[in-house]
């Protein structure tokens, strides 16, 4: 493959379905992105897509940086105090239910906590994106939402130790330890760099602010505690995240915000096209019956999870319900579930995923007539 010339084109594929999506379709490029992605995978030209992968890693990488300077780590821990109970029905719901309905299908232990993963956790990525297309990150639910995503990062290093566990490559109850410590290791890392490395470099950093190669600086930090984590074993995602927050106190965190923001619009897109490319179909579809069980089940508990949650948080009944739509759609966590599979069942995962994120996005832009349809035009306490 002449491999400049791949990227070049692709890079010109994008730019007319972010058009087309946006101006004409007044729709998000992310689905456009996702649809470009599923459709050049039947052409089977870009067999090789890891340049795409490690473009679409450093989008996302930088697109959770740059959520973390929305928070310290104050902030955090108050949100995580008000969001513990949402996040415990979460897990109830979208693991534990799902679970039990693909067993009642007659599926073995392994095959059904694969689905159940599937099903679990948002697509941080899409939501993200899409509230910050609709200009809601700063709104009093985005907090609940962001909040609810980041504990479901959290959860998600534990059932993939449990999934390869039990697809054969051992596991034991020192596992859960591990992760465990790995996370409390990340979080204390990054609490001691941003509030004694940074804070002592200050003056250091402040000489090169303005110069051109300040956003390697910056695209040093947020990737390489995004790699330190996925090191460890857990999401490079949270990892981006405490980078973010390391900065999020420092008086130059206009300027990191303004050099990293171009960064991310350039390799987020990548993203969601590889994610439109690793999903595999077939003229058949498997377990019809129970991938529309999980389709509906995985929209209707986000949902419950949003509106109960929300309430819990202290958001109002219309906020609520639109939270809950709001995080409907899945996404990365679902993919990489899926690499745990085989056959007929990673077939069925792909299809699941397509769907939900599809539908999942479709919810997100109607959450706001949805809510003002159910709950009126005012806001009802």
């Amino acid at each position: 493959m002449n491999l400049p010339l791949a990227i070049g084109l692709m890079l010109f594929a994008l730019f007319v379905a972010a058009f087309v999506g946006i101006k004409l379709l007044r729709i998000p490029d992310i689905v456009i992105f996702i649809l470009l992605g599923a459709a050049l995978s039947l052409t089977n030209y870009f067999g090789d897509t890891d340049v795409f992968k490690v473009a679409g890693e450093i989008g996302l990488i930088v697109l959770f940086f740059l959520l973390g300077m929305k928070f310290t780590f104050r902030e955090l821990g108050k949100k995580g105090k008000k969001v513990w109970k949402a996040s415990v029905l979460d897990v109830v719901l979208g693991l534990g239910v799902t679970f039990a309905i693909a067993m009642f299908f007659g599926h073995d232990l392994f095959t059904s906590l694969l689905i159940g993963g599937l099903v679990y956790a948002t697509s941080s990525s899409i939501t993200v994106k899409l509230l910050e297309h609709k200009n809601k990150l700063d709104n009093k639910e985005s907090g609940f939402i962001l909040s609810l995503l980041i504990f479901e990062d959290l959860i998600a290093p534990i059932l993939i130790t449990v999934l390869i566990g039990l697809s054969g490559d051992g596991f034991s109850g020192m596992d859960f330890v591990y992760v465990f410590l790995k996370i409390a290791m990340l979080v204390i890392g990054a609490v001691v760099i941003g509030k004694v490395l940074f804070k002592k470099a200050h003056n250091l950093i402040s000489r090169f602010l303005d110069e051109d190669y300040f956003v390697l600086f910056v695209l040093g930090v947020a990737i390489t505690y995004g790699g330190f984590a996925l090191f460890l074993g857990l999401s490079e995602v949270i990892g981006a995240f405490l980078a973010g927050i390391m900065l999020a106190e420092t008086s130059f965190k206009d300027k990191v915000q303004e050099v990293a923001m171009p960064v991310r619009n350039l390799f987020l897109p990548f993203f969601f096209l590889n994610f439109g490319l690793t999903l595999e179909f077939t003229k058949e579809v498997p377990a019809f019956g129970l991938l529309i069980v999980v389709v509906i089940w995985s929209m209707f508990s986000k949902i419950i999870v949003g509106y109960l949650g929300g309430r819990w948080y202290g958001l109002d009944k219309r906020e609520s319900l639109e939270s809950g739509l709001a995080i409907t759609p899945r996404g990365e966590f679902s993919v990489i579930i899926a690499g745990l599979a085989t056959g007929v069942v990673q077939i069925f995962a792909g299809m699941y995923i397509l769907i939900a994120a599809l539908l999942g996005m479709v919810l997100f832009q109607m959450a706001t007539i949805i809510g003002r349809k159910f709950m009126g035009d005012k806001k009802v306490e």
